[in-house]
């Protein structure tokens, strides 16, 4: 395919969640940056979910924060992939034939040098088509554990790109000569997050205690706050607790301690709320564990678990664990007795320490996102 020589196209696949594009926008950041030295313009063009929350979140923050044409954004059917017998499983097999179809249509108009697959089911299809358009396909895999719409990718893929080197012995033998380790990659606003802005965004004048941040995602997790429920006493006597409860209703009592401070959802505030925080309580999806690895924050995991997930956080916390880097309460450990011996342990400035220093190695010293934009723009340029 023919490009133009001052500006190129390159699309990005992925979503279902924000952890799937929030990564991949990181990296579409310093791809263009890389571009800018060389005198030429990146246009990034997004094939996500047709349905759900994909087309707000890139649209928001594609091509610098503003769209510059209706094109930047390309919703197609997305069909989930489903390890267990469902009547969905039969109904959305079409669903991913047609997510196929549209992709190629998608792939042939826009005529991009390189496609870069982010993850989640919606991916697979536009993989699919780009290879069969003979358009190199780089995926990423963030968790420790390869998800089914990687391993699929894989054998689309020219390359594949995993945040940890020891996931490489999961992938297939014929596959492991295309693996390359790059991290995972994080928003460059954590790079840069402050820690007297976050205090700031917060109200705390001065830390009296340390600051507990509990987080449980965008739309918070009930296992997580109900420990907080159970143990907010104990821990208001030890810590400033800071609590992201998810879009519901909080409880307006609690609302009225000093030493807590809850909030449905933290905005683009959030990289400074972490750099403010002593100790993270935590789910370990991939990103929020390693957007605290750059900020080096001592973290307490409830990986999620059960039959709703792939264990794909039980894998990440325990890799975190196994380093020094983190403490993690999962199944029967998840009560607020150990809870609570966990943070009792933690009001130790010199245990956080420790903690610290191990998480902040595991993310390195170099950025994912520009290793990733590097690969990806001497493809462009090849």
């Amino acid at each position: 395919m023919k490009h133009n020589i001052d500006t190129i196209t390159v699309a990005f696949a992925g979503g279902g969640t924000g952890g799937h594009i929030y990564p991949g926008l990181a990296v579409a950041d310093e791809l263009r940056e890389k571009a800018v030295h060389d005198g030429r313009e990146i246009r990034i063009c997004w094939l996500g979910c047709s349905s759900g929350m994909d087309r707000t979140i890139v649209e928001k923050n594609i091509n610098g924060g503003g769209v510059k044409s209706a094109d930047d954004f390309y919703g197609i059917p997305a069909g989930k992939l489903r390890r267990y017998l469902s009547f969905r499983n039969f109904v959305d097999v079409f669903k991913i034939i047609g997510g196929f179809f549209v992709s190629f249509a998608v792939l042939v108009r826009i005529k991009p040098a390189v496609l870069f697959s982010k993850g989640g089911f919606v991916s697979v299809p536009p993989c699919a088509a780009a290879k069969l358009l003979h358009i190199p396909v780089y995926t990423h895999e963030c968790d420790f554990t390869p998800g089914l719409a990687t391993r699929l990718n894989s054998g689309s893929a020219k390359h594949i790109l995993l945040s940890y080197k020891e996931t490489e012995l999961y992938m297939k033998a014929a596959y492991r000569s295309k693996v390359i380790v790059t991290g995972n990659p994080v928003r460059p606003a954590f790079y840069t997050a402050s820690a007297d802005r976050g205090m700031k965004f917060l109200g705390i004048e001065r830390k009296t205690k340390p600051v507990l941040l509990v987080l449980g995602g965008s739309s918070g997790a009930r296992q997580i706050n109900e420990l907080v429920k159970d143990t907010l006493d104990w821990l208001c006597e030890r810590y400033i607790v800071v609590h992201q409860t998810g879009m519901q209703q909080t409880d307006g009592t609690a609302e009225k301690r000093a030493d807590y401070k809850p909030y449905q959802f933290i905005y683009s505030e959030m990289p400074d709320v972490i750099a403010s925080a002593d100790v993270v309580l935590s789910r370990a999806g991939a990103n929020s564990i390693w957007e605290c690895a750059v900020l080096a924050k001592p973290l307490v995991l409830v990986p999620l678990c059960g039959s709703g997930t792939r264990g794909d956080q039980e894998d990440n916390a325990k890799y975190f664990e196994s380093h020094g880097a983190a403490v993690v309460l999962a199944r029967g450990n998840a009560t607020p007795e150990k809870l609570e011996q966990t943070l009792e342990n933690l009001t130790s400035g010199e245990i956080r320490s420790h903690l610290s220093s191990a998480c902040g190695k595991l993310a390195g010293e170099t950025r994912p996102a520009e290793k990733i934009a590097e690969l990806l723009y001497t493809e462009i340029k090849g």
